[in-house]
């Protein structure tokens, strides 16, 4: 049976928990990310809101590891602290992560070891749209949005003039103790204060039954045991290495932030900012040598952001527009990777501004829309013995329109981006390693797309786009080791736009009882950039000016054509009605497919998978099981590994003390049966696994 037939049947007999925590008929959420008022049945591509109870369920330290079972996503797992999500197999600088629809500022996107600094302990919900229409945000959105919603600028006044809503977790994998609270309070009938903080602190992770490295690197590791080592290094102790067990070493972590806001909240709109403080020190898996002569650090990276954040909306009255709206942020961020020793070997700084102005359409007849401009400014240096990018600034403006057109049984939408984007390095004197000098490049982006009610509740539709990305400052410019992913890494400063046509096609179908969704897409790049393994003399040749050796692996950014297509459906059904209980099952499936022309598979991309589950939903109680397989990737590049498929056992319970909604309390076990596993999309996939079995329990409050 081949693995699509494989996919479509499955969800005949599994059920997933991608909307677990309602009942099949409640999948009209409003999207707060789309520009104008979208129902989420509407949006013409695969789309998920994570709120609630499934929030509390599937909250993690990180957002990669918070949104990895929906339906489309995986995450990059580089350890326990820190998973950026990847979507549809795009990661990095093709995915955009942002916190109330602007960008996190930080340098999360440069590599794989660096921690998106959001915090999901205080999101108030999280939205992810998956497909080029999340252009609207950005070049970099070809993968699609993550959208974290948080309460730090308060947008209603609170009821009875107060609010407090929080979260405090246990798990046991990691001896995590994690709690966050947020807080409203009223000053007379039109300003409110706000204020959060939160607090975590994990221990090293444990893993399941098995050993640490993956059985091809243990047997490396062991075939090193006895051989001659450079007496002036470190020795290095293989055997050790590759009988280790239980926890992973150097994945502890303790991560605090603080914030306050304030706003102005009227009939005819709002004005609030926000201060936000975030601190972490966490460390990163140790990449273990598997041969004599190789480096084995563990670093740890000692995290500090402080940033201001403005949002505004003004309700015009009708006319043309309907309201016009602005947002912005601006934070100073820097991280210090220590060395075990405890001094800093190379640090990261980044100043970052966004700004994002929405002149959003008064509706008239069927149609609406909105029409905007976003800018953003970076200032990005690394500065250390392994600096592996100069001091750069890149300034990009963009201009976006989407409009909407409802003729009832048809519904159309249309959207155009363009961005101007200038990439300027500062070098320093004598320093040849590196590119100096200004790029910029001019891209225009567009997506058009339409869906038809074929039946009562269920529609189809199609959306075709053409979309542009000018390269990123890393990938244009990097020269240099780094320690996190141990690879030296170079980049292109000669790369192209990378252009890629895409088409979508979608299914809604939503009745009493059932709801299912569905988007398959493929997707042809030109100019497509992506990074490879290669001979260790392009690399010795770039670093040659410095007078450095190169001691990693060669990894070099490199352009081609390039595929993606896929799938992603998620269904629910009512089984049962048990006097107040309802009984629903659910199913998940997704699977991508990329490569590029000419070379192969493109490395790390999520294998097919498939999550099923019921649950028994009451007033006060909701007990839920599940079962989630990931099938072997063995699908790979000439310089990865193949992994195993897998399979995990989850089930949980949850109780609502009183009868409103805002207080629950959680039981729940992941990976029941204590399974090694290992996520293929991770770089450190064969030095650390998944976490092993994992007891949480968790307090949700609300008063």
């Amino acid at each position: 049976m081949s693995r699509f037939t494989l996919a479509t049947a499955l969800p005949l007999v599994l059920a997933a928990p991608a909307m677990a925590q309602t009942t099949p008929t409640a999948r009209n959420e409003i999207i707060v990310t789309a520009p104008v008022l979208t129902s989420e049945r509407d949006v013409l591509q695969g789309t998920s809101v994570v709120t609630g109870e499934e929030l509390t369920r599937e909250l993690r330290s990180t957002i990669g590891e918070t949104l990895a079972r929906q339906p489309g996503v995986s995450a990059t797992s580089f350890g326990p602290n820190a998973s950026r999500p990847i979507l549809r197999g795009f990661q990095g600088e093709r995915v955009r992560v942002l916190t109330d629809g602007i960008g996190s500022i930080d340098v999360s996107n440069t590599s794989v070891d660096h921690a998106v600094i959001i915090d999901p302990l205080l999101a108030e919900r999280i939205e992810v749209l998956r497909g080029p229409s999340a252009l609207l945000f950005g070049s970099s959105a070809v993968g699609g949005v993550v959208n974290v919603i948080d309460t730090r600028i308060p947008r209603r006044m609170p009821e009875n003039g107060f609010k407090v809503d929080g979260r405090a977790t246990y798990g046991s994998a990691a001896d995590e103790r994690s709690g966050g609270a947020a807080g409203d309070v009223a000053l007379g009938d039109k300003f409110v204060l706000h204020a959060d903080g939160s607090y975590l602190k994990t221990g090293d992770m444990r893993i399941g039954r098995g050993y640490l490295l993956s059985p091809a690197a243990r047997a490396a590791a062991l075939s090193q045991v006895g051989r001659p080592q450079d007496p002036d290094e470190d020795p290095i102790d293989f055997a050790g290495s590759a009988n280790l067990r239980g926890r992973i070493p150097n994945t502890a972590a303790e991560t605090w932030t603080a914030g306050v806001g304030a706003s102005l909240i009227t009939d005819s709109g709002m004005l609030g900012i926000s201060y936000g403080h975030y601190d972490s020190l966490y460390g990163v898996p140790i990449r273990y040598a598997t041969e004599v002569g190789q480096e084995q650090e563990a670093p740890r990276l000692d995290v500090v952001q402080n940033r201001f954040d403005l949002r505004a909306e003004v309700q015009t009255g009708g006319g043309f527009l309907d309201r016009i709206r602005l947002r912005a942020g601006h934070a100073n961020y820097r991280h210090f990777e220590l060395e075990p020793s405890g001094e800093v070997g190379t640090a990261f700084y980044n100043k970052g501004t966004e700004g994002r102005l929405e002149l959003v359409q008064a509706k008239r007849g069927g149609w609406q829309g909105a029409t905007g401009v976003q800018y953003y400014n970076r200032v990005f240096q690394a500065v250390g013995d392994e600096a592996f990018i100069p001091k750069a600034e890149t300034n990009q403006v963009g201009l976006f329109t989407l409009q909407q057109f409802d003729l009832g049984g048809v519904r159309a939408e249309g959207g155009l981006r363009y961005e101007l984007t200038d990439h300027d390095t500062r070098v320093v004197a004598g320093d040849q390693r590196f590119f100096s000098g200004a790029r910029k490049f001019e891209t225009l982006s567009g997506s058009l797309g339409a869906s038809v009610e074929i039946a009562p509740d269920v529609r189809i539709g199609i959306n075709g786009s053409r979309t542009a990305r000018a390269p990123s400052a890393e990938e244009l410019f990097a020269n240099g080791p780094h320690a996190g992913t141990q690879a030296y890494e170079l980049g292109n400063a000669n790369f192209r736009t990378e252009k890629a046509w895409g088409l979508e096609a979608t299914l809604h179908a939503h009745g009493d009882g059932f709801s299912f969704d569905a988007s398959a897409y493929h997707s042809w790049f030109s100019n497509y950039i992506f990074e490879n393994q290669t001979d260790q003399g392009v690399c010795e040749a770039a670093a040659a000016p410095s007078g450095r050796d190169v001691d990693l692996p060669c990894f070099a950014y490199a352009q081609a054509d390039a595929r993606y297509y896929g799938f992603e459906a998620d269904a629910s059904f009512r089984v049962a009605q048990i006097g107040s209980y309802a009984v629903n099952a659910d199913v998940l499936g997704d699977y991508v497919r990329a490569t590029v022309k000419n070379s192969g598979p493109i490395p790390r991309i999520p294998p097919l998978r498939v999550l099923g589950g019921i649950e028994a939903q009451g007033p006060r109680l909701t007990a839920r099981a599940e079962v989630e397989h990931v099938f072997e990737q063995d699908r790979i590049a000439a310089f990865e590994t193949p992994t195993d498929g897998y399979t995990l056992v989850n089930a949980s319970l949850s109780f609502k003390p009183f009868d409103n909604d805002r207080t629950t309390l959680m039981l729940s076990a992941n990976n029941i049966f204590d399974q090694l596993t290992r996520r293929h999309t991770s770089v450190l996939k064969d030095f650390a696994p998944l976490s092993g079995r994992d007891i949480r329990a968790t307090v949700r409050f609300g008063f």
